[in-house]
């Protein structure tokens, strides 16, 4: 079963205000198109280059916590909708062209607690802050465009 991609954003520095898009280009070497975690670094593997939350979690979590934040305060690049992330490193995401694999969970940081209080405990359970992934294959992602387990 697929979902689809709710939102996107990045951030050009660390710590950054994040920007939120309608569609961004992804790729093998950069990640999202102007996010400073895409950039492989010399000697690097890439596994953070592209961060992604389910919608469902991130309600969770504001729910959880009584506040009502967009989700792009979790830092993530996209908001995926009506879509199970696969809790499986190795495991192959396809969104139009491009291709992303999951390296690892995303741990809610100390940052999440200067959000709102509370917000790091909420998002630590089941995987509930989501993945990161590295980019196997490029090309556009656009809000709407569907996500689907990949079979590689």
């Amino acid at each position: 079963m697929g979902g689809r991609i709710a939102g996107i954003a990045r951030h050009a520095r660390a710590r950054g205000p994040m920007e939120t898009l309608d569609q961004v280009m992804v790729s093998v070497d950069g990640g999202l198109a102007g996010d400073f975690r895409g950039a492989i670094r010399p000697g690097g593997k890439g596994r953070r280059q592209v961060s992604l939350i389910e919608a469902g979690d991130w309600a969770a979590a504001m729910a959880e916590t009584g506040h009502s934040l967009d989700w792009w305060h979790r830092r993530a690049n996209l908001l995926v909708e009506e879509f199970d992330l696969p809790q499986l490193p190795g495991a192959r995401l396809r969104i139009g062209d491009v291709v992303l694999e999951v390296t690892q969970e995303c741990d809610p940081c100390s940052r999440m607690e200067e959000i709102a209080d509370g917000l790091k405990a909420a998002l630590t359970p089941d995987w509930r802050g989501g993945v990161l992934a590295k980019v196997i294959s490029g090309g556009r992602v656009v809000i709407g465009d569907a996500i689907t387990i990949s079979d590689g």
